[in-house]
């Protein structure tokens, strides 16, 4: 379920990107904030498992900065 839902925020944030680049960076922001806030209550938790909890979010996170960002420069190689 969670897998689908950023997988469904890159897929959104990836077609805001390449239609209007400008205003795409606030939702991606967002985003990534919200999973770095799930990311750093996760990495309370005492070793190992602070960096198992915490991983997921980490990896969400980047993803969605990936998609934002091939968005916008799929963008600025069209010819128009």
């Amino acid at each position: 379920m969670i897998i689908g839902a950023v997988i469904g925020v890159c897929v959104v944030l990836a077609l805001l990107a390449f239609f209007v680049p400008r205003l795409s960076r606030h939702p991606e922001r967002g985003t990534q904030r919200t999973l770095g806030a799930g990311a750093r209550a996760g990495g309370k938790a005492p070793g190992i498992l602070g960096r198992l909890f915490s991983k997921p979010f980490h990896t969400s996170s980047r993803a969605v900065g990936r998609s934002g960002s091939a968005g916008r420069r799929t963008r600025r190689r069209m010819p128009f």
